[in-house]
């Protein structure tokens, strides 16, 4: 099952939420504003990154700034709690499997949660037509 973590002003989230139901791809929605990360979860979603907290904090958000974080000096603890307690750093969406996690919308990476017998068909009339 699919996991998409939203928040509900964000218009990437209602664009990954849009994407996902039009490819009739169950998952279960979480508005992580109401819903908090709890530590636990906060670090199974670093386990599935490549970059680490690069590619799930939002450097632009208001609380970042606020609070004035160098990421460099945080030790994953502090990191894991700052997330826990200001939920407003994570980007989003975020959409996630066992396997593959997705943060932000973007059309061409979130393809990749679409069911290999679909990607492959598509492929192939991508082929076809430019043949």
């Amino acid at each position: 099952m699919l996991n998409l973590y939203v928040a509900p002003s964000s218009a990437s989230s209602r664009k990954a939420r849009a994407w996902l139901k039009d490819h009739e791809i169950p998952f279960k929605e979480r508005n992580i504003n109401s819903q908090p990360l709890n530590a636990a979860e906060v670090k199974h979603i670093l386990r599935l990154t490549e970059n680490g907290s690069e590619d799930i904090i939002s450097t632009r958000s208001n609380i970042f700034k606020k609070l004035h974080l160098n990421l460099d000096d945080l030790s994953l603890t502090e990191l894991v709690d700052l997330l826990v307690k200001y939920p407003d750093l994570i980007k989003r969406p975020i959409i996630f499997d066992d396997k593959r996690l997705e943060v932000g919308y973007n059309e061409e990476e979130i393809r990749r949660f679409l069911p290999r017998s679909i990607r492959q068909a598509e492929l192939k009339e991508l082929e076809a037509k430019l043949s």
